[in-house]
């Protein structure tokens, strides 16, 4: 700014001077002459180019410095993070004063230890001091570790989610990769909707190594992106079972003869026109010869799509299949709980627990599957009318009474039934009292002297791979033992108890959960009575619009646009997450249950994964 000044008298001067030098002013004297006032002006504009070409100068300048910084800045970050990580992990070591050196304590698998000792061998000889790995005893339960890929890491989320395994307990993701989509793709099958779900999870598997997915920040698409190989499995098992259930968009497709013949039945029964307008609905016999020729190839016959009773004929079929697949699951999650008690050294286990479970579950809910399955096999079509019912022999089973009217499906039936019932209810005092008497029994017997004391690890390395578990208590509820090496105390109260719940629960969990497998078979139905309603409401309405060509083609495109939305929003969006968490709770709550405690923690391994 420019300010001109003019005063009267020495002193005003010598104030105003003072003025301006306190503001660090610049005092022009007013020239009297012009031409002296031109050049005090142009001395000046002179000086206002120069400052202004050095003030771009260094503007440019300094653009240059920050833009060398912006490109750096992330690489110094990166590397601020991993000093701060590496020292964050140093902080944490023991200074040993004696020694002069860091003690560090921590887990490491068992096949990384020659890579660990070689890096740092390789470290320390750089640097020019020693570093030594010592494997020392550990009476904590260690962590664990399971290693995953790009089509396992889905599978095992689903059992993390649960809990996280034991130290070497048995692992179910691997048995997870089959029954999980097969589950699935029973209460989801439809060969249309899981071709539709295969090629959407092909498309994110044939993508996966482009930067432009993974880079992806939407929260929705990295879930879909993360289990790409469990909603391809998920897909194909479900085009599986829709050929089963011969459905595709709720539509059948013959892909063989059916096995029925209408022209038979036509031929044998003299069915003329007065009969067939007098009777809008027509009965096949299967008693009739020639009207049935033989069972589907492969899935259900086309055929029943056209009955009247199709709905009834699916809700016997699905409701037996979920209980076949029920029980075969619950019993294969109790046969995995073998590996546990026999890696553990528990075999009083096998005895007291393992065999009374599988005598109780197969015993009654195993003979049910039984029983349906030689129904199936020794009923033939022509006797179906006749046949006895299975749901009044398994009542009866409990009450120890027959029924007149529903005769029995073998010889001496009556005899096995009671004698699996008594056989089932005497496992339970078993199941009670068995594991705590002999853990009881097991505390209070003398320990055997021996010939010599063993001596002690002065080196402080342990050569066993499994001594660390060697001071694990006998129980799985024991696992990890305190550190201060004392027998944790034995209360009989206390096992009763745990024994008592886990008695209960898996007694009336056996009821529970075979009725909890009916879910297969009511979202089974669920899922093609929305499909079927779909088509019928949408599709088959604009087929019937327009029956010239051009007024069909005209109507089909949006109709087809509707379907095609709503089948996507409706049964592939909303069914196939009603399945998928009806078969994750299957999973949990009546498979893992039986043989998983989930009970451990994770290995923590130092990485820069997270910091890169």
């Amino acid at each position: 700014m420019t300010f001109l000044i003019s005063y009267w008298g020495e002193q005003i001067g010598q104030k105003i001077r003072k003025i301006t030098d306190c503001f660090h002013c610049h005092v022009f004297p007013f020239v009297e002459q012009e031409e002296g006032r031109l050049g005090t002006l142009q001395q000046l504009q002179q000086q206002s180019l120069e400052l202004q070409e050095v003030l771009g100068e260094t503007e440019r300048f300094l653009s240059q410095v920050l833009g060398r910084v912006q490109q750096l800045l992330p690489p110094w970050q990166v590397q601020i993070r991993k000093m701060k990580a590496v020292y964050l992990v140093l902080n944490q070591c023991s200074v040993s004063a004696t020694h002069k050196c860091l003690i560090a304590e921590g887990w490491c698998a068992s096949s990384d230890l020659p890579t660990l000792q070689q890096v740092l061998q390789g470290s320390s000889s750089e640097a020019g001091v020693s570093a030594v790995v010592h494997r020392i005893p550990c009476r904590d339960m260690p962590p664990t570790l399971i290693r995953t890929n790009r089509f396992t890491a889905s599978f095992q989320g689903i059992v993390d989610a649960y809990g996280v395994g034991r130290y070497q307990e048995v692992n179910p993701a691997p048995y997870t990769i089959i029954t999980f989509p097969f589950l699935f793709a029973v209460m989801f099958g439809d060969v249309g909707h899981g071709l539709l779900m295969f090629l959407f999870a092909l498309a994110m598997v044939l993508a996966e190594n482009r930067p432009a997915v993974k880079a992806a920040q939407n929260e929705i698409w990295r879930t879909f992106f993360s289990g790409r190989y469990l909603l391809l499995l998920m897909g194909l098992f479900s085009v599986y079972t829709g050929f089963i259930y011969n459905e595709c968009f709720s539509r059948a497709t013959t892909i063989f003869p059916s096995g029925w013949s209408v022209a038979a039945m036509a031929t044998q029964s003299g069915w003329s026109d007065a009969f067939l307008a007098e009777h809008p609905l027509l009965t096949l016999d299967p008693a009739v010869s020639g009207v049935f020729l033989g069972p589907y190839p492969f899935g259900i016959d086309p055929v029943w799509s056209l009955a009247v009773n199709h709905l009834s004929f699916l809700n016997s079929f699905k409701m037996k299949m979920s209980i076949i697949l029920g029980v075969t699951h619950m019993t294969f999650g109790v046969v995995l709980g073998v590996f546990n008690h026999v890696h553990f050294g528990q075999w009083h286990r096998l005895f007291l627990e393992t065999l009374p479970e599988l005598i109780f579950l197969l015993g009654l809910f195993g003979y049910l599957v039984f029983l349906v399955i030689y129904k199936w096999l020794s009923v033939s079509a022509a006797g179906a009318a006749a046949a006895p019912s299975i749901l009044i022999h398994f009542i009866n089973m409990f009450l120890f009474s027959r029924s007149p009217t529903n005769q029995p499906l073998f010889p001496r039936q009556e005899v096995v039934q009671s004698t699996l019932v008594v056989l089932a209810l005497a496992t339970v005092p078993v199941l009670l009292l068995g594991t705590p008497l002999f853990l009881r029994w097991q505390h209070r017997r003398p320990l055997r002297p021996t010939g010599r004391q063993p001596e002690e690890d002065k080196s402080g390395i342990l050569d066993d791979s499994d001594a660390s578990v060697a001071g694990w208590g006998p129980d799985e509820e024991k696992a990890g033992c305190p550190g201060n090496g004392e027998e944790a105390e034995f209360v009989l109260s206390e096992v009763l108890m745990h024994q008592a719940i886990h008695t209960i629960e898996f007694c009336l969990g056996c009821i529970s959960n075979t009725a909890s497998y009916l879910r297969l078979w009511a979202l089974s139905l669920a899922h093609a009575q929305l499909s079927e309603v779909l088509w019928a409401m949408v599709m088959r309405v604009g087929l019937r619009m327009g029956r010239e060509l051009g007024v069909a083609a005209v109507v089909l495109v949006p109709i087809f646009a509707a379907f095609a939305g709503l089948t996507v929003a409706i049964l592939l969006v909303m069914e196939g997450l009603s399945a998928f968490l009806h078969a994750l709770r299957l999973h949990w709550v009546e498979f893992q249950n039986k043989f998983y405690l989930g009970s451990g923690y994770k290995l923590s391994p130092f990485t820069f994964a997270e910091e890169d």
